[in-house]
């Protein structure tokens, strides 16, 4: 049986310091020993270093190499003989040497200290071992020097040895050094209790004896320092709403300073505002203080304005002014401004005091002293200065009267009212509107007294507003009763009268002081008219429609309406019917009648519904195709269905029925005027007559026209008129010549000279129309005309046939 392959043999690095590098082989099967060369890679054939192991070894050591040198390594299986069975090579680096001490260790702040050390020739990175006496170790891999070690606890001894380190492995470590993280920042708390001044305090920090304090405005380059053992500090003398930065440290008792704190920043409290100004303004239509100040340059950050008044306003801004509202009349005001930002709020503003304006004055009273002299007099209000008496007249006029007592005397006249107000002034303007006084001297009989209908058994009375009375009695007699009405109002309602009947009316004024005036004129009035009753309807046409009713009126005016949705339509008259016109056709109204008189208008009668014919073609055409028949054709006719198409004379008529927009009617009679009409018939059967411009037939055809031989070659053509209101034109056409002749109304014949002989005419005789132009319709006659020698011999009548 043949015997399985053996394993390849192998060799590889275990560790490797630097001057020993300990290495492993695996076991090959038949060697009685192993042998391990060493030589330089720089030297491969100058081994410097041999070693031998027995078979059942498989790891083994060369010592005494050089540091951070790359070797390699050669592992031989040997028989017993000493010969070569297999052998494998790899190549393996010492570690650095054991490094320096680091040179200097350095606190960063009071979790971090930076190292410095020297670089090892060879070592691609470096461990910093560092461990304390409170059992800390940690080892840290570094690159480069000087190097950070972070995450320490502040004040806190630490001994920390550094190792180089390679591809093969890391090197002894140094001799340790020993050093110490600095204490902790202090952490601040500040705020700002005035506009000049910072309160700061901080937690005390372990192991410190003294705090060191920086402080310095923003956008400044000088800064202030402060040193304590305390825990707090007040800074004074500072600049208002300005930012400042700060920033500290602690001590330790060794006077070694601590880490310094982050920059804390704080803006001191706004300055107090100045210059402060109050005036009364009107604010949105409200009174109101307006209040203004002077802003200050160079702060920093947003600055928020509030204004107080003793009197519960308040009012917020960010400019320099602001607006107190609503204020009362007669106040005084004492307003204060504050200023504020994230640091808090300033000291007020010096207290300005404001009197507003002064409320209206009080308790107008009005005392006529003798005849056409009146006084007017009121209390005297606080804060103000100065009064303006306004009193105006009935009738517009005004005067005026400025004094600085409690009352004015103006001229009054009887029969008016006096409408009196009083304004008080002071420097923040005038005071509100008041108490308004009325006063009425003596009454005087009323003017412009209006008497007016307002329906058919009230009327209403109006006169000219207050004048001068307290009290009006308006009575209403006629032959059979008084109705009176008592009111302090110019006007006045009668009710329950009988309609259209005349009223004596008269208005009667009084007051307390004169009583009242019974010389007044009495003023005649109707009432309104009756209501129409029996309303009915009797459609015309489409647009017109006949409306009656009966009413037990004296003479009035009577208008018919009709609403619909297409608008409103009337007719008016003075009798009981009239016609509405202009009505579209197919719509729907509700109508109903109302009187008008002088006095006014009735109540409208119980209304009528009225649904109007269908529409009338716009447009009618007659044409006349000969002189017995028409074509007569029509536009679009809204809502109608079917047309009676009707041509009236008094010699006949004729007439079609269809649902075409057109029809042929015969039996026309020539000259005749015809009366053109169209009913219109709706799908629900209602019809709409239509009427249109005359038609007039063509003027008729002569009858019993004759070709007679006259003496010489003449020829005459004589006819039978149907009248002698037409001129008539007479044409005889032959082959060689064509002959004219046109007889003015009257005339029947017309004679031709100098005829040839031997031809055939046709001769035609038309009526002219009154444009001149002949009827084109009337039939030609066929004559020969033979020859006696050279003179017309015989006419013969040949027969007669239409024209063309």
């Amino acid at each position: 049986m043949q015997a399985a392959a053996q394993p390849a043999f192998q060799a590889s690095v275990f560790s490797t310091t630097s001057q020993t590098v300990i290495f492993r082989w695996t076991k090959y099967s038949g060697a009685s020993s192993y042998k391990i060369t060493v030589a330089p890679q720089s030297s491969p054939n100058n081994p410097i270093a041999f070693a031998t192991y027995g078979p059942n070894i498989v790891l083994g050591s060369v010592n005494s190499l050089s540091p951070n040198t790359l070797y390699t390594f050669t592992v031989t299986a040997l028989d017993d003989s000493q010969g070569t069975l297999t052998s494998a090579t790899f190549e393996a680096s010492t570690a650095p040497k054991a490094m320096d001490p680091i040179q200097t260790v350095k606190p960063k702040d009071s979790r971090t200290l930076i190292a410095e050390f020297n670089l090892e020739t060879g070592a691609t990175y470096y461990i910093i071992r560092v461990q304390n006496a409170n059992g800390f170790f940690r080892e840290d891999t570094v690159h480069s020097s000087p190097a950070e070690i972070k995450f320490l606890t502040p004040y806190t001894e630490y001994k920390l040895s550094i190792m180089a380190g390679n591809s093969g492995g890391r090197s002894q470590p140094s001799l340790p050094v020993t050093a110490k993280t600095v204490l902790h920042p202090p952490l601040f708390s500040a705020y700002s209790p005035s506009n000049d001044s910072i309160n700061v305090s901080w937690v005390p920090v372990a192991q410190a004896v003294q705090y060191t304090l920086y402080i310095y405005k923003f956008g400044s380059i000088t800064n202030m320092t402060y040193n304590t053992s305390n825990t707090y500090l007040t800074i004074s003398g500072l600049d208002a709403s300005s930012l400042y930065v700060i920033s500290g440290f602690a001590w330790d008792l060794e006077g070694q300073k601590g880490e310094c704190s982050l920059f804390h920043n704080l803006t001191t409290r706004p300055p107090t505002p100045r210059s402060v100004n109050v005036s009364v303004v009107l604010y949105n239509g409200v009174p109101g203080l307006s209040v203004s100040w002077e802003l200050d340059q160079g702060v920093y950050g947003s600055i928020e304005y509030q204004v107080r008044s003793d009197q519960n306003l308040t009012c917020n801004s960010t400019s320099s002014s602001c607006t107190l509202s609503p204020i009362g009349c007669g106040e005084i005001h004492t307003v204060q401004v504050i200023a504020s930002n994230k640091a808090g709020p300033s000291f007020p503003s010096s207290p300005v005091v404001s009197i507003s304006f002064p409320c209206p004055p009080e308790s107008l009273a009005l005392m006529e002293l003798s005849e056409g002299i009146c006084t007017l007099t009121w209390n005297l209000m606080p804060h103000a200065d100065s009064y303006v008496a306004l009193i105006k007249r009935g009738d517009g006029g005004e005067e005026t009267c400025n004094t600085t007592s409690n009352n004015c005397t103006y001229h009054c006249t009887c029969g008016y009212t006096y409408l009196m107000s009083v304004f008080g002034f002071n420097k923040a303007g005038s005071s509100p509107k008041g108490e308004d006084l009325y006063d009425t001297t003596l009454p005087c009989c009323p003017e412009g007294v209006s008497v007016s209908v307002v329906s058919t058994d009230t009327l209403e009375i109006m006169w000219t507003a207050s004048r001068g009375a307290e009290l009006y009695e308006t009575r209403a007699v006629d032959s059979s009763e008084v109705i009176l009405c008592n009111d302090t109002a110019p006007v006045c309602a009668l009710s329950d009268l009988s309609c259209d009947t005349s009223y004596s009316v008269v208005v009667t004024p009084c007051n307390e002081m004169s009583g009242c005036n019974r010389a007044c004129q009495a003023h005649t009035q109707d009432t309104a008219p009756c209501m129409p009753m029996n309303l009915m309807l009797n459609p015309k046409n489409s647009s017109c429609t006949g409306v009656s009713w009966t009413a037990n009126n004296r003479p009035a005016t009577y208008t018919v309406s009709a609403l619909g949705h297409d608008g409103k339509y009337t007719c008016t008259t003075s009798g009981n019917s009239c016609d509405i016109t202009d009505l579209p056709c197919g719509s729907t109204y509700e109508v109903s009648v109302i009187a008008t008189s002088a006095a006014g208008q009735s109540l409208p009668s119980y209304s009528d519904s009225l649904e109007t014919e269908p529409c009338c073609p716009v447009n009618v055409t007659v044409d006349q195709v000969t002189q017995a028949v028409t074509n007569v054709s029509w536009s679009h006719a809204k809502g109608a269905h079917s047309f009676i198409t009707s041509l009236t004379s008094t010699r006949g008529h004729a007439r079609c029925h269809t649902q075409d927009s057109h029809c042929l009617m015969g039996c026309i009679t020539c000259g005749t005027n015809y009366t053109v009409t169209m009913e219109a018939f709706s799908h629900s059967g209602l019809k709409s007559n239509c009427t249109y411009q005359g038609f007039s037939s063509s003027a008729c055809c002569p009858s019993g026209v004759r070709l007679y031989k006259m003496a010489g070659n003449s020829l005459r053509v004589y006819w039978r008129s149907g009248g002698s209101s037409h001129s008539y034109i007479t044409e005889m056409v032959g082959t060689s010549n064509n002959y004219t002749c046109t007889a003015v109304p009257g005339e029947n014949s017309c004679d031709f000279s100098y005829i040839q002989c031997g031809d055939v005419f046709n001769v035609m005789v038309a009526p002219l129309t009154p444009e001149g132009s002949k009827v084109l319709f009337c039939p030609q006659r066929l004559y020969s005309v033979t020859c006696s020698g050279n003179n017309i011999g015989t006419v013969i009548y040949r027969g007669r046939r239409s024209v063309d």
